[in-house]
């Protein structure tokens, strides 16, 4: 059999495709739909911050949002997951996250809901995650941007500068 000499890359019948100076496929990706979670962490730094409200806290408070009115029953099965805190109901009570809708009178249960408080918490939440609303850069609203910060507000300043030139002002109809 002879051996036949491989013919160079000029030569050959069907080149391959060379790069064209362009991004593959796959690397041409649409942006998500919704992204809002993106600055989760630095909200809840936020909420914690400036409202005195952990973790745990916030997560129950916004499914508690979603509720409307509920029993302490409802508190306790989703308050499972959470680190066990027996106090923690109490504590939402007194600190006025929880008010009482409705007092046990002996036939019907007590009825409790987020109070006001709690209510603008959650909303405020939800449109700094949506991108409606900013955090506040003031000082006074604001005690991650007060004079003399421990390092870790410094960092979570930078983030929150971040996060609101990130979202777009909103568009005013011109006259």
């Amino acid at each position: 059999m002879k051996k036949r000499k491989m013919r160079r890359k000029y030569e050959r019948k069907n080149p391959k495709k060379s790069y064209t100076g362009g991004l593959r496929n796959n690397y041409n990706k649409k942006a998500p739909s919704s992204d809002y979670l993106k600055f989760f962490r630095v909200v809840r730094y936020w909420a914690k911050r400036t409202h005195g409200v952990g973790l745990a806290d916030l997560e129950i408070l916004l499914f508690l949002y979603s509720k409307g009115l509920f029993k302490r029953a409802d508190f306790d099965e989703f308050s499972e997951i959470f680190p066990w805190d027996q106090a923690r109901f109490e504590k939402l009570r007194k600190d006025g996250w929880i008010s009482v809708w409705r007092k046990y009178d002996g036939y019907n249960a007590a009825l409790y809901e987020l109070s006001y408080k709690g209510k603008r918490l959650c909303l405020s939440v939800y449109k700094k995650l949506s991108g409606e609303e900013r955090i506040s850069e003031s000082p006074g609203a604001n005690p991650i941007f007060k004079k003399n910060p421990p390092y870790t507000d410094k960092v979570y300043k930078r983030a929150i500068k971040k996060m609101n030139n990130s979202i777009k002002p909103p568009q005013h109809p011109s006259p």
